[in-house]
This record gives C-alpha cells, structure tokens and sequence, in this order.
C-alpha cells in the first residue's frame, strides 16, 4: 500500500511538471524575425540619401537598360541622317598613283598602249557626283529624317514608360511605409487593448473571454507587422533596382502623397495628346517614310547621271612642266589640267526587280495608313479611360480620407466606452480592424491616383 501511494504521488508530480514546462514554454515570446539586408559598399557609412520622386526619376534615366538603348537608336538615326545629307553633296578626294610599266627596248614608250611612258605618275584632286532623282529631290534625306522623328518619338515613349515604372515602385515604396507605420501603431493599440481588458479582469469588471479575444488580436497585429516589414523592403529592393547602379538600400523616399496634384479638363488633355503623343508620331512618320519609299521605288525608273571631275597632272614626271617620252622633239609642256568624265545609265530590263520592289513600296504604303488609323482610335479610346481613371481616383482619395478620419474617431469613442463598461471587446476589436482598413484603403486610393496621373501623363507628356 505504501508503495502504491508513493507511485501516484510521482506521477502526479511529473504530471505538474509537465504543465509547468508546457506553461513556461508557452508564455515565453518568440524571437521577432530578423530580415536579411543586402550588405552596404564600405565607401557608403555616411545617412541615407533622401530620393524625391524627381530624383528617382533622374536617377533610373542613367541606370535603365531599355531607355538608354532608345536613346541609343536616337542618336544613330541622328547620324544616319547627317550621312543621308552628306550623300547628296559631290565628294572630294586625293588620289597619288605611280604606273610602272616594262619597256619594249626600241622606243621609250611601255608596253602597254595606255602607258606613254615607262613612268608615269598620277597626281588628281578628284569630284565625284551622282545625279539620280533621288538626289535631286532628297528622297533619301527626308526620309532619313522621318526614320530620325520616330526614332525621337519612341525615345519618348520609352521615357514615358520608364516614368510609370518608376512612380508605380516609388509610391509603392512609399505606401509600404505608411502601411508600416498603421501597423506598427495598431500592434501598440492591441498592446494597450491588452493590457486594459487584463486590468479589467483584475478588478472583475471584464470576464476572461475578453482577455483571450485581446490576445488574439495582439498576435495577429504582430503579424500583420511583420508582413508590413516585409513588404517595405520588398519595395524598398524594387526600387533599388531602377534607381542605383549597384543594389543599396541606404535611402528614404519622400512622402509627397499629401502634396495636391492638380487634373486638367479633358479638353486641356484632348489637346495636349494630340500635340505630343509619341506612339501618333510614330505612326505618322511611318506613313511619311512608307510614301517616301514608294517616291524613291518609282524614281529608280529614270536614268541617273555620274560626273567625275578630275584635276592635276599624269605625266612621265612630277612637276608642272614634263618631257614626254614618246615626243621629247615638243619640249617640256604644261603638265597640270583637268578632265571630265560624264556617265549616263538608262535602265532598260532588269527582268521586273524594279516593279517588283514598287509593289513592295506600295504594301508598306497602304499598311502604314491602316497603322495610323488605328494608332489614332486606339489612342483616343485609352485617353478617356485613363481620364477616367484619375477621375475615379481622385474622388476616391477625398472619400477615403473622411472614412479614415471617421474610423479613427470611432475607435477613440468604442475605448472609451469599453473603458466606462457600456461597450464589448468585440466592437473594440472591430473599431480596430475597421480604422486599419480604412487607412489602408486612403493609402492605396493617394497611390492610385497618382499612377493614374502618370499613366495620362503617358498620352499627353508632362503637366
């Protein structure tokens, strides 16, 4: 019996063990979670540098691939133009020969019958020109320049685009941190909540359900905190990425959302669009370089001209007066002169290559008018969603902004209330989730609303 009694005083023993390890384990806070950040560059100890939105901007324009290979394709067709106009003017050259030519070993002529001379040197200051219809009418040229216009309206494009992508991330970083910063302040309302409904239970005015609906809310707040860290960084990476040649994260972005930003009238923005719209001006100078395609296709028709002047001296000596050796009894003569060489070429048959590269012309021609016509409505059709878009947007931010200043008041009156007895954890909690939501929702609609601007600012350029 004894020993009996002694069994179940040990298991009884462990058992409480146990539940104590299981409590002490329990109530133990966890670690918090330590994210990991790229390294920084030794040379980079100083304060985070400050980015605006403009400096962002300034700053992907020197670092992005796709817009420095536009601006690349810019300034090519810039001198595919100047060669397109240095083609049209004659080209001037040098040129310095020696003939040397067997003698036949009777007279003192060469061998050969073009040779007067087993010496002979060529000295010419040469002009070279082709006169062809193109050259005549700067086919060629013009439509260097509208290759050059496109090249410009698609580095444009390219700007424009790269300014949505960067103030999408930019306010997306900017939007991550003020999400942290509502959550970082709802975890301390939890935390207070907390600590309220325990003191409440203490001074049994509150029931234990209370207390555990608390703590609940408290975990779920850390939460949402860690998540709102994580998504900062994930933004703040984004952004590295466009902005900085090297991944660094030592930086802050300004909050400008509060800052008003004016929206023209739709007229305002209908007349702009149709000043400066790249991907217009792409489909335009298209069709101009298909028609200058079909002129030139039609002008390789006619026949082109080739003058060669030439200027200097071939003789059997270097100098401005020289003894032929094929008639020294004439004495030393003038050796310095010119002569012209003039070429017709009239096309005659060329087995329909010429034909066929005019119908060639003529498919492009008729292609880029479809193109334009549907650049033109495609356009159009985008201008007045995007329009509509920031309308929508901007009326959502002034809404959004009276619901989060209403859900912060709520929470104020819902504590009180709890505090003084007349309300439920239950509405605390919902007054809590609701002030976060509502914030949230202000945050996204500011961040909305400016992408909307940018993404107008597409069709029209800056305003």
């Amino acid at each position: 019996m004894f020993w009996y009694g002694l069994g179940l005083l040990l298991i009884c023993f462990g058992a409480t063990l146990a539940r104590a390890q299981t409590a002490t384990l329990q109530a133990a806070p966890e670690a918090p979670v330590q994210l990991v950040f790229p390294p920084k560059p030794a040379e980079q100890t100083g304060p985070p540098v400050t980015v605006t939105l403009a400096d962002a901007l300034q700053r992907a324009q020197k670092n992005n691939a796709e817009f420095l290979s536009a601006l690349s394709d810019q300034k090519s067709a810039r001198e595919d133009r100047l060669q397109a106009r240095n083609a049209r003017l004659p080209q001037v050259g040098f040129r310095s020969e020696y003939l040397g030519t067997q003698g036949n070993g009777v007279t003192p002529n060469g061998r050969y019958v073009t040779n007067d001379g087993v010496h002979v040197y060529r000295e010419w200051a040469t002009v070279h020109q082709d006169l062809t219809a193109n050259v005549l009418m700067g086919t060629d040229y013009k439509r260097s320049q509208a290759a050059e216009a496109i090249a410009n309206a698609k580095g444009e494009i390219a700007r424009r685009g790269l300014t949505v992508t960067v103030t999408k991330s930019f306010y997306a970083l900017v939007v991550a941190q003020r999400k942290y910063a509502t959550a970082q302040e709802a975890l301390e309302q939890a935390r207070r909540f907390l600590q309220i409904t325990e003191d409440t239970e203490r001074a049994g005015q509150a029931a234990h359900s209370d207390v555990i609906k608390a703590q609940i809310q408290y975990q779920q707040q850390e939460a949402a905190f860690t998540e709102a860290n994580l998504g900062m960084e994930d933004a703040r990476l984004d952004l590295s990425v466009l902005i900085f040649p090297t991944l660094d994260e030592n930086f802050t972005a300004v909050d400008d959302l509060d800052t008003p930003r004016p929206l023209p009238t739709f007229g305002e923005t209908q007349e702009m669009a149709g000043r400066m719209n790249p991907d217009i001006r792409v489909a335009t100078e298209t069709l101009r370089q298909s028609n200058l395609d079909v002129k030139g296709a039609k002008s390789a028709f006619l026949p082109v001209i080739s003058l060669d002047p030439v200027w200097g001296l071939e003789a059997n000596c270097v100098a401005t007066h020289c003894v032929y050796t094929a008639i020294p009894e004439a004495g030393a003569t003038p050796t310095l002169g010119y002569y012209i060489q003039a070429t017709l070429t009239v096309p005659l048959w060329d087995w329909g290559s010429l034909r066929s590269k005019l119908r060639q012309a003529d498919f492009r021609q008729e292609q880029a008018q479809v193109s334009l016509s549907q650049t033109q409505r495609r356009v159009l059709a985008e201008l007045y969603a995007a329009y509509n878009e920031a309308l929508v947007a901007r009326e959502e931010v002034d809404k959004l902004r009276q619901t989060a200043d209403l859900a912060g008041e709520s929470l104020r009156l819902v504590t009180l209330r709890y505090q003084g007895g007349s309300s439920s954890s239950l509405e605390v909690v919902d007054a809590q989730t609701t002030l976060i939501t509502a914030r949230n929702a202000y945050d996204d609609a500011q961040v909305r609303y400016r992408n909307a601007l940018a993404n107008l600012q597409t069709f029209t350029g800056n305003f």
